[in-house]
């Protein structure tokens, strides 16, 4: 296994969409996170001080084979899926500070 960066990109006013598709966006995440292949993972605001100005995407740091299977599987995520995700950036990580896993 190695660690794969998942840099995603949000469309405007995704609020609505986010709301949507949460429960199963968690639910691939939290099933990752129990298998230990989570390194991190969580949204961008678009203003820390102003949680009101929404999100503008989300990071992901999770382990699996190989950069063809990360990719799969963040094109089938369903905030990709349902159009949440205006893009999608999939690239090898190394982690050398904090938890390396």
């Amino acid at each position: 296994m190695q660690w794969f960066m998942i840099v995603a990109n949000d469309v405007a006013d995704s609020a609505p969409l986010r709301a949507e598709h949460r429960d199963a966006h968690r639910a691939r995440i939290e099933s990752m996170t129990e298998e230990g292949r989570i390194l991190t993972a969580g949204p961008l605001p678009i203003d820390p001080a102003d949680p009101d100005r929404g999100l503008s995407g989300s990071l992901i740091v999770a382990a699996f084979e190989d950069l063809e299977s990360a990719r799969r599987w963040a094109e089938s995520d369903p905030f990709a899926v349902g159009g949440v995700y205006a893009s999608v950036d999939v690239r090898p990580y190394k982690p050398i500070f904090g938890a390396t896993g």
